[in-house]
């Protein structure tokens, strides 16, 4: 299911009823109003938050300039969009950069949100930037945290700074001094969590805040625990005054009321995602792009840049090369499976793309474990037989099917599956696509 689709589906529902009515009246907004209000509550989104979302969109939707445009439900749609946008923070929020080296940004969360976790993909995110960055172990009480931090340290390349169990306030301090005499640009603290706020905790993050001079405070929020996450946010944000925040768990099935939510409560931006469980799937957040998955627009730009990440240029050139001269075989094939699994959940890679949600997404039948079965097929083929699948007949789908483990419609499933692609390509070389009627160039 994935991030937001119980909402997206009920957008989607709400907006075809307007849609097919054509001219709306005061009344029906007001009824596609109540629905939205209804729809955003269930998806756990804060009760003030949405009461005054619908006051500002419905204000907005009943000017009798909508009402008499030609296409009253497309502009409700798009006001519906532009408040969810705000709603979230309007624009990216990138992170600060001291001009005093080193930039000291302190990760601070309760216990289970994914902190430690989150400290390794920032750091991993910061390093392909150019930047040095350090990671510091202050949380001295949970068992194995340090452990934990150096074993995240180790799989994203960043040197770990720590001193067992030393009062946390100094050990961030010389992890400064530590930083300016190494060369290293930025220092991220993973401070203590625990399972619930209490005022020792905060005392001791308050004493590292002093001590440190952080440029970043960013508070680590699991997603799926919906409004507690708000209250969460609302207190670290009182003792601490942080800068952002940071949502993990977007992946799972979440119904999203965090993320719609904790901008508004707090005053303070979200600044990135976590979506997945790799040191990479960490991700900026947008809230223009967030709002237009949430209608079930999709989200065509971080399509586009996850597939520029898990693909690289000389690949895309080849490819590019072998679909222009018609030679796109079962081997490219391959390897296009191999790039879907880099750019993470293939549920979540169709949410992207527009016109893909609810409804139309069950219809698709793609999913990461049929990938793996294509794969498993595709490798059990001679290379003559994956350069021309058209000799593929009978007794050759036999023995492919027991050399990989499959089943012959499995193998047929495939083989349509690959020539749709053709065609496909085919299209988008002879000027674009369309998808979710917008033309796409590629």
């Amino acid at each position: 299911m994935g991030l937001f689709s119980g909402l997206s589906e009920k957008f989607s529902h709400i907006f075809k009823k307007m849609t097919a009515r054509g001219k709306l009246t005061e009344l029906e907004i007001k009824n596609a109003m109540r629905e939205i209000r209804v729809a955003l509550l269930e998806a756990d989104v804060n009760f003030g938050v949405v009461k005054d979302f619908i006051a500002k969109t419905t204000e907005k939707a009943i000017g009798q300039e909508i009402i008499k445009s030609l296409s009253p439900s497309q502009q409700v749609i798009k006001i519906v969009n532009e408040e969810l946008t705000a709603l979230m923070g309007g624009t990216a929020a990138k992170l600060e950069v001291s001009p005093k080296l080193p930039t000291v940004m302190m990760m601070c969360g309760l216990q289970g949100a994914g902190k430690t976790t989150m400290c390794g993909k920032l750091a991993k995110m910061l390093q392909k930037q150019g930047k040095k960055p350090l990671l510091v172990a202050c949380d001295i009480y949970r068992p194995a945290a340090i452990t934990q931090l150096q074993v995240v340290g180790k799989k994203v390349g960043v040197e770990v700074f720590e001193k067992g169990t030393q009062n946390p306030v100094k050990t961030a301090k010389e992890a400064i001094a530590h930083a300016l005499s190494h060369g290293l640009d930025t220092v991220i603290i993973d401070t203590a969590g625990r399972l619930h706020i209490n005022n020792e905790l905060m005392k001791e993050l308050e004493g590292v805040k002093k001590e440190t001079a952080p440029t970043e405070i960013l508070l680590t929020v699991d997603a799926m625990t919906g409004q507690d996450a708000v209250t969460v946010a609302q207190e670290f944000n009182k003792r601490l005054d942080i800068t952002g925040v940071i949502l993990t768990k977007l992946d799972g099935d979440t119904r999203g009321g965090a993320a719609l939510s904790i901008r508004a409560a707090t005053g303070k931006p979200i600044k990135f995602c976590g979506t997945g469980e790799k040191p990479d799937d960490i991700e900026q957040f947008h809230p223009d792009r967030m709002a237009s998955r949430i209608l079930g627009m999709g989200d065509v730009l971080t399509l586009i840049e996850r597939a520029q990440s898990a693909v690289s240029e000389k690949e895309m050139e080849k490819m590019e090369k072998r679909m222009r001269e018609a030679k796109f075989t079962l081997e490219d094939f391959l390897v296009q499976f191999e790039s879907l699994g880099k750019m993470g959940d293939m549920s979540e890679i169709m949410a992207m793309i527009p016109g893909m949600q609810g409804k139309q997404m069950k219809n698709v039948q793609m999913d990461d474990a049929k990938i793996e079965k294509y794969k498993a097929i595709i490798r059990s083929m001679t290379k003559y037989e994956r350069e021309h699948p058209e000799i593929i007949k009978a007794s050759r789908r036999k023995r492919i099917a027991a050399g990989s483990g499959t089943k012959i419609q499995d193998i047929n499933q495939l083989l349509k599956q690959f020539d749709q692609s053709k065609a496909m390509m085919k299209q988008m070389k002879s000027g674009g696509m369309k998808i979710g009627g917008k033309k796409y160039k590629f």
